[in-house]
Parts: C-alpha cells; structure tokens; sequence
C-alpha cells in the first residue's frame, strides 16, 4: 500500500492545478484503488490504479476512454455544467498520455466531480434513470468515428462460455461430473445452447450490428446532482465495442433478480417484471434514435440471456475446482449457479410479457 506522500508524488506527475494538501481513500470499488485528491486550488481529483491484472492492455483501455469522454464532450458543448457531465482525464505534466507507470503499476487522474452522489437502491424509479442513462450514453457514443478495442477480449461471447463449459466438462479436474445432479444440470443448459447463442450467428450474418456500450451497467455507475438528476454515467473502463445486450441484459440480471446472486435458496430467486418495465421504458426512451428493429425486438433476449450466461460462467468455475470467482466456502459456485438457472428460467417464463411490453413501447 503506497504512503500518502508516495501517492502525492504520482499524482504531481500530472497536470493538476493547485498543490497537494491531502490524499484520501475514495469509494469501495472492487477493480481499482481509488483515491481523492485535495488540493489548495478550486479543483479536487480522483487519482486511481489500473487494475492491469484484468485492463492488460492500458494503452487500448485510456485510448478508449479518452475517444470516448472527447466525443460525449463536443455532444455537450456549450452546456454550463460540462465539468460535471462527462469524465475528464488529465494528461501527464511532460506527456499527451492519460496515464502514468512505473513499469509494474499504472495510474491515472481525473476531475473529481463536486456535489455529486450515487445510489445503491434498486427501485423501480432509479432502475428508469439508469436506463435513461445508459441508453443515453449509447446513443451520443453511436456515431463515434474512432475505432475503440475491447478492454476485455470476448468479456460478453456466449458461445466462448460455452465452449469453455464444455471444455470444463471434458477435463473434470476436481472429479465433480460424477454428482449426477451436476451432470443433468450440463444436459439441460446445453438444450439452450444454441438459442442463447444466436447473436454471435446473427452478427456473423451482417444482421445484428456491436455498438460501443458500457458492459457495467450499475446503478451506481451513474452520478447525480443533489436534486436528484443524472449528471453522467461513470467507471468506463469495460466501455467497449459489443451487442446492446450487454448494456440491457448486464443490469437486469443483478437488478431484477429478488434476490442476491449467490442466495442458495432458490425459492426466493424471481425476475422482478417491475423492474425490467422500468428500465425497459428508461432505455427504449433514449435508445430508440439509433436501435434497429431486431435489436428491439430481442431486448427480452437479452434478459435471457445474462443469468444464463453467468450460470455458465459460475457452473464452468465450479467444475474446474472452483479457480477463477473467490469462494466463501465450499459449493458457493454451485449455489450461485443454481440461483443464476432459477433466475434464468424465471425470465424465462416471463418472455411473452417481455415481449408485448417491449412491443408497446
């Protein structure tokens, strides 16, 4: 853990205005250290470190950012609360680069976003503002000219899930196939494979187009001033080219399920239909100007498909020995993969309602 005097000294290494009075721990992200940084000046900041364990590729990952917080930026031009309406990075005091390392860590600096907050509560009415948001945020980033890379190779392919299901199988290293619960669990998501891999098929086929999407989409990955208005989406890092799914069906497998995503009972796992027509209605009222008719159409897809995906993902860790999610303790991976099927089968069971609602918007 680096002393407050060695984290002031990175963040002198950008061009910040003001000097140094005190440096603090900001936040509780899971991904990257995160700090703010006050100053004797009118400006705070927000100094953090790149988790490059995951963001292997730093350059890839701030060239994103940057193409993306400069495009949003001309969107918003002649706003008077610009600074707080879009991300903004600063540049090292003797460098154009939007970040700095010393060969082993990586560190960045952005404006600190005064009298702003965020919301943990998943409602109905923030579950609206985040699809607003979201959907937004799609939409200004639509006609982007740069070309952005994928922070996260294949972070949402279903059909590489699969496959690494499968190869999960075939190896059984920590010898749990031979639970005839686990093998007629593999039987049955497997009669869904090719259902819930269609958009990869489609988007070989020219029909279905990756736009550039958040991939995170949190209610607490959006600001808002102290009435209560939504000042900007924030946590860009897993921003990345990929189908609107991601943005849609990502925030309705957490927010919509009635429970937490590891809860091993299963009686208590639902997919909330308030939630989803919130969102829905938030999302399609920012989307529609560039979403084509399929994309539309397959919004209850997606709702489909993200418990669906991460029971394989869980399922596929379990069978490996449990090496990729921390576990709490021994079958968490099988609980959690249990509840992400319940959650599956219940969204399931909704997607005729799904549809008409989607229809009607």
């Amino acid at each position: 853990m680096k002393t407050q005097q060695e984290l002031a000294e990175i963040a002198g290494k950008f061009a910040i205005s003001g000097k140094i009075t005190e440096v603090k721990p900001l936040g509780n992200g899971l991904i990257n250290d995160t700090f703010k940084v006050s100053t004797d000046g009118p400006d705070a900041y927000v100094l953090q470190r790149i988790n490059n364990a995951i963001f292997q590729d730093v350059e890839l990952l701030q060239h994103n950012i940057e193409a993306v917080t400069r495009h949003i930026r001309t969107k918003l031009e002649g706003n008077p609360d610009i600074r707080r309406k879009v991300l903004e990075f600063m540049p090292l005091k003797d460098s154009a680069k939007t970040y700095w390392t010393d060969g082993e860590t990586f560190w960045r600096i952005s404006l600190f976003i005064p009298d702003a907050i965020t919301y943990e509560a998943v409602t109905p009415e923030y579950s609206y503002y985040a699809g607003k948001a979201f959907g937004n945020f799609e939409a200004m980033l639509a006609d982007i000219p740069d070309t952005l890379g994928e922070t996260i190779p294949d972070f949402h392919n279903m059909e590489l899930r699969a496959r690494q299901l499968r190869e999960a199988v075939a190896a059984d290293k920590a010898g749990r196939m031979a639970d005839p619960r686990v093998k007629a669990l593999v039987e049955e998501i497997f009669e869904y494979e090719e259902e819930m891999t269609k958009a990869e098929r489609l988007f070989r086929e020219g029909k279905l187009p990756k736009r550039i999407c958040h991939c995170d989409t949190k209610v607490n990955n959006m600001m808002f001033d102290k009435e209560g208005n939504v000042l900007c989406v924030i946590d860009l890092d897993t921003v990345m080219p990929s189908f609107v799914f991601s943005d849609f069906g990502d925030f309705l497998r957490t927010a919509a399920n009635f429970t937490a995503e590891d809860d091993p009972d299963t009686s208590k796992v639902g997919f909330n239909m308030e939630i989803f027509k919130a969102f829905s209605k938030g999302y399609i009222e920012s989307a529609k100007v560039f979403l084509t008719a399929l994309e539309k159409e397959m919004l209850p897809f997606a709702a489909c498909l993200f418990p669906y995906m991460q029971c394989v993902r869980f399922f596929a860790d379990y069978i490996n020995g449990d090496t990729y999610y921390k576990i709490k303790y021994p079958g968490h991976n099988w609980d959690r993969t249990l509840n992400q099927w319940a959650l599956f089968k219940s969204a399931e069971g909704k997607l005729d309602e799904m549809k008409a609602y989607i229809e009607a918007l």
